[in-house]
């Protein structure tokens, strides 16, 4: 099959088994290409023919969205996945920037919408639980139950849907700055879902269970177009819930979870039981957990977890791999290395002290490219320069740090923005966090740089701890200095303590925000010099201090 239509129609005529299973609510493949084409037809009611045929969604993970991914895929429309973490204009400049022509929402995401310039006719915002929508969806004609497609009128598709066509805009995380929304067509989509229900090696009986929001790349490209290739059920919530997790995955039969950032940190934090392991849960497939968090997972719910680096665009993969040394991202293949952004020139391996700290960051951190690109990448949506900043010389530079080892190894450094110098030194924050993260209390970690005066940056640290832990700035120091692998100008100079650490959509940590909001919030420490115990930070500190900041 080489398009999500293909898929759909060939579900449809073949099987009359689960497509989508929500609460206790049961949808067959058959149902869902009927609803899909109710609203494919009203789509071609109210669209414009000499606009790009663009559908904004701004929903929660509800049987709209799927109704509504479909409806595009079977008329050659294309859906853009609306982050709803955004607010005001930069809402409204998704969606403008992605040239809507209809922005089907809930009442409950109407506030957002209140008063921003969306680009979106007011006659073409459509409520999916407003009487007016639900009305207007029953009153198109659907396609037949099954036989080919009907040879006339305002059905899908009304064009022949091609592998290349433009089938999806999804935005990436906004880590670093507002979110650019990569293009995926009908093929790349078919493509990935048919890689994954292989690997994952998806048949009847299984289900699969994606618990983030419909406009992220993991519910969508690991989940739902998995579960279409296998002709299995997408299962999954209005919004992610921790402690629904499990529950959830026995009543829906799941036995694949798709993850990504901190979800099964999230879950691993709801309250252990005797029976965890005792669920229909066989493989939980993903990216970016920690290493403790992948062990601690697998072994309290009985599953596998497979855990790769990977990104929105999707062009560079690297594989975890149970021989690999602790801390290690992985392997990948040999067209991937890890390059001096300046010169282009291979960084030299990673060397390690006898205390086992890399000696030489400065020169072995890189950045991780892949110079045989072959698919994946299908450019940034209205943004050549973004395409062009990735694709230099025929080469795909992922804007990720890394540095290898003799042996290959490949060692996550962190994002390109997230590189710090503090007196003359560089280094990236990820092997900080890595260490930090050996704490018995602390749950979560982020390292980032806030200014130092006059110039560079010091360490400043945001723990999550586990629930009903304190934190005692003196035992902290004292794990510190325990760590051998710690550098003297890593040590952080700030530490900042709070019951959650803000997330983006996708579950990673917001460290836009954390670096915005700085020393400017409650429950911050700090050194004012090397070498000090850390104290609170309080109203005249900060006074000295908020210049930094401009």
């Amino acid at each position: 099959m080489t398009t999500v239509a293909d898929l759909l129609l060939r579900r449809r005529s073949e099987d009359d088994g689960a497509a989508l299973l929500l609460g206790d609510q049961r949808w067959s493949y058959r149902q869902l290409v009927e609803e899909a084409s109710r609203r494919a037809a009203l789509f071609e009611e109210l669209r414009d023919a000499g606009s790009p045929p663009h559908i904004g969604v701004l929903l929660d993970n509800v049987p709209d969205y799927l109704f509504w991914l479909a409806a595009a895929a079977l008329s050659g429309a294309v859906v853009v996945g609306v982050n709803a973490t955004y607010r005001g204009d930069q809402l409204g400049q998704l969606i403008r920037h992605t040239d809507c022509q209809v922005l089907v929402t809930s009442s409950g995401y109407q506030p957002l919408l209140a008063g921003v310039d969306t680009g979106v006719a007011a006659d073409r915002v459509l409520v999916v639980d407003g009487a007016d929508y639900v009305a207007r969806v029953a009153d198109q004609r659907p396609l037949p139950p099954a036989g080919p497609l009907p040879p006339a009128g305002p059905l899908p598709p009304a064009r022949p849907v091609r592998a290349e066509d433009l089938f999806l805009l999804i935005f990436t995380s906004g880590s670093t700055g507002l979110p650019k929304a990569v293009r995926c067509t009908q093929g790349r989509f078919a493509r990935t879902g048919a890689h994954v229900a292989r690997i994952a090696e998806l048949g009847v009986g299984d289900a699969v269970y994606s618990p983030l929001p419909f406009f992220h790349s993991s519910s969508l490209f690991t989940g739902w177009s998995s579960a279409l290739n296998a002709g299995i059920p997408l299962a999954t919530r209005p919004k992610f819930s921790a402690s629904n997790t499990l529950p959830d995955i026995r009543r829906f039969g799941a036995t694949m979870i798709t993850y990504t950032g901190k979800v099964l940190n999230y879950i691993l934090a709801t309250p252990d039981r005797p029976d965890d392991a005792e669920s229909p849960l066989r493989l939980a497939i993903g990216n970016e957990a920690s290493v403790r968090d992948i062990g601690v997972f697998a072994r309290r719910f009985g599953c596998t977890v497979r855990d790769s680096y990977g990104s929105t665009e999707g062009v560079v993969i690297v594989r975890r791999d149970p021989s690999m040394p602790s801390g290690a991202l992985g392997a990948a293949d040999p067209t991937v290395r890890v390059l001096d952004a300046q010169t282009g020139q291979e960084c030299p391996p990673v060397t390690f002290g006898p205390d086992g700290r890399p000696t030489n960051l400065d020169e072995a951190v890189g950045e991780i490219v892949e110079t045989a690109p072959t698919g994946g990448f299908e450019g940034y949506y209205r943004n050549e320069e973004a395409t062009r900043s990735r694709f230099r010389d025929g080469w795909y530079w992922s804007g990720d740090l890394a540095y290898r080892d003799a042996d290959g190894w490949l060692y996550f450094a962190g994002r390109s923005n997230e590189w710090l110098r503090v007196d003359g030194e560089n280094f990236a924050a990820a092997p900080v966090e890595a260490i930090v993260a050996r704490h018995p209390d602390v749950r979560s970690v982020a390292v980032y740089a806030v200014p130092d005066d006059p110039v560079g940056d010091r360490v400043m640290v945001a723990l999550e701890l586990r629930g009903g832990a304190g934190f005692d700035p003196v035992a902290f120091d004292a794990f510190l200095a325990e760590q051998p692998d710690l550098g003297p100008k890593w040590w952080p100079a700030f530490v900042r303590v709070t019951g959650e650490l803000p997330k983006l959509a996708s579950m990673k940590i917001d460290k836009m925000r954390l670096r915005r909001e700085a020393w400017r919030v409650d429950g911050v420490l700090w050194r004012p010099a090397r070498g000090e115990a850390l104290r609170r930070l309080d109203a005249a500190d900060r006074t000295r201090l908020d210049p930094l900041l401009g």
